[in-house]
Parts: C-alpha cells; sequence; structure tokens
C-alpha cells in the first residue's frame, strides 16, 4: 500500500470498528469492490455498507486497496 493509502485504511478501519457509517460513505467510492478472504466479492458502496452492518466486521487493517478520485475504490481483506 502507498501512504495515502494506508493513511485512508487506518481512517477506514477506524470507523469501520466504530460503526461510523455516514464517515465511511464518504471514504468508498460508489462503485466500491470489498473482496473478502475467500475470493467473494461485494461491489458497491451500498452494498458494501449494508454487509458490514450486518456481518461480522473485519478487525485486522486491509491487505490491500486502491483509491480511485480519493476514495477507497478497491479493498482486499486480509487472509
Amino acid at each position: 500500500m502507498e501512504d495515502d493509502d494506508g493513511a485512508i485504511a487506518v481512517r477506514a478501519q477506524a470507523a469501520i470498528t466504530e460503526g461510523d457509517w455516514s464517515a465511511l460513505r464518504r471514504m468508498f467510492h460508489p462503485y466500491l469492490h470489498w473482496t473478502a478472504p475467500d475470493g467473494r466479492t461485494t461491489r458497491g458502496r451500498t452494498n458494501v455498507l449494508v454487509m458490514l452492518r450486518d456481518a461480522a466486521r473485519p478487525g485486522s487493517p486491509p491487505a490491500s486497496v486502491e483509491l480511485r478520485d480519493d476514495q477507497i475504490y478497491r479493498w482486499r481483506e486480509a487472509p
């Protein structure tokens, strides 16, 4: 991860832990791709937010993130 990517990932991880959905909405790109450790991908900011609210939240930082337009576009969970 690049420095900017890592900084936003840390802020996003904290927001996930705190359940700060409005902050995450601003950090996540509308066309977000979220990849789980088993390879399943959830697409779209709204779908990812629902998944995070309804499922167990990731407890560790992502393996990688990619930014687009200063928002998280891809998030790959650590295995």
